[in-house]
């Protein structure tokens, strides 16, 4: 029998042996289970409140009869939609279990020990968390204080500063998760041409479809003959309500998109996934159902929260952060055991913290109210 006082943990890599597993919102059922709730509503994950298409339910269900069959593992009908709507060849198109495995999938390419690679303070956890686990160097650049335009985001001027040739991958969250924070056409574009073209730039562009209607918001993806070095990052799992299934995808050069699948699993995006993502990019009224119901919530979020005394980020994502003090922890347990799951933000530098979904009217209703209570209790 071996030794049970045995510590596996020095087995690990160095990268590995430090790394903190990355922390999901708290799951419906876990919440009804630990407080005996019969009525909660999940406000933690930047999930659609109207979930998936009807269209890409059914071409899911339909896939379940061939359950017994390995999916595609080339993607070839969902890479042929995705290239199609970006007029692009399907080449430039590499598939990940969710944005964030394309995002894992690039550390692994280009990240190694003895490489950089560099991302803003506040920026989303996985850049971090798979920089750590290549065994790379971490080069964090702050981001923007709290009076400027965009507060706590990318301070794009100075990642340029400290960028050069020997930062292998830079990560660029358009909009940011947590902060909300997005970057114009102009200033994407100047820090891209800064941007040596030995080092691979990253234009995470997950809540792109929530953010494409505000003025001078870019679409990366029309830039990739331009910069050779870019790769583009979309997911299933926001506006097309797919984060159940697990798809997303990179778009870059061929040469790079080559090397991303050399390293990616063969079987990572199911066929029932693969099915419901097809079907979703042709449900144009649904998306643009999703993004109006958004962008009206969004707006009545922030007025809310203004009434309550609290001010929100600006965001052109799904979600709204905002500064609930040093009494943060003792509102979300409040909010928690009132049957509103949000999401603290410690963990991405901002203390005090709190981001919470856009959902429908109602549950936007309930999750005020339920803060009202809780302020009450603080102040």
């Amino acid at each position: 029998m071996a030794n049970e006082s045995f510590d596996f943990i020095q087995l690990a890599t160095p990268g590995v042996q430090g790394l903190a597993p990355y922390e999901p919102g708290k799951p419906i059922d876990e919440l009804r289970r630990e407080y005996g709730l019969e009525r909660v509503i999940k406000l933690a994950s930047n999930e659609n409140p109207l979930g998936p298409s009807p269209r890409a339910q059914e071409a899911a269900a339909a896939m379940l009869s061939e359950a017994h069959r390995y999916p595609d593992g080339n993607g070839f009908e969902l890479k042929a939609a995705i290239a199609e709507r970006h007029g692009l060849g399907p080449e430039r198109v590499t598939l990940g279990n969710g944005s964030n495995d394309v995002l894992a999938l690039v550390a692994m390419a280009f990240l190694e020990p003895g490489r950089k690679a560099m991302f803003s303070e506040h920026a989303f956890a996985v850049y971090p968390i798979v920089t750590q686990a290549a065994g790379a160097e971490a080069v964090v650049t702050p981001a923007f204080g709290p009076e400027a335009a965009q507060p706590h985001g990318h301070d794009l001027a100075a990642m340029a500063e400290l960028i050069d040739e020997s930062v292998a991958v830079v990560f660029v969250a358009n909009p940011n998760n947590p902060t909300g924070t997005w970057l114009e056409e102009l200033e994407l574009r100047s820090f891209l041409d800064r941007v040596p073209v030995s080092t691979i730039a990253v234009v995470d562009e997950a809540y792109f479809e929530y953010a494409a209607s505000e003025s001078g918001y870019p679409d990366a993806s029309k830039w990739l003959d331009d910069y050779p070095n870019l790769v583009v990052t979309r997911s299933f799992s926001k506006v097309h309500g797919l984060g159940g299934l697990r798809v997303g995808y990179a778009l870059s050069h061929p040469q790079v998109g080559d090397l991303l699948n050399r390293v990616r699993q063969p079987f990572n995006c199911s066929a029932p996934a693969q099915a419901a993502a097809a079907a979703s990019l042709a449900d144009k009224e649904h998306i643009e159902r999703s993004v109006a119901l958004n962008n009206e919530q969004r707006d009545v979020l922030a007025r809310g929260l203004a009434e309550l005394g609290v001010a929100a980020l600006p965001s052109v994502g799904n979600f709204l952060t905002f500064d609930a003090g040093d009494k943060a922890a003792q509102i979300n347990e409040g909010l928690l055991r009132s049957g509103v799951i949000v999401r603290p933000v410690d963990a991405y530098g901002l203390p005090g913290h709190v981001r919470v979904t856009v959902g429908t009217p109602a549950e936007n209703r309930t999750f005020l109210a339920a803060l009202a209570e809780q302020l009450k209790g603080v102040r």
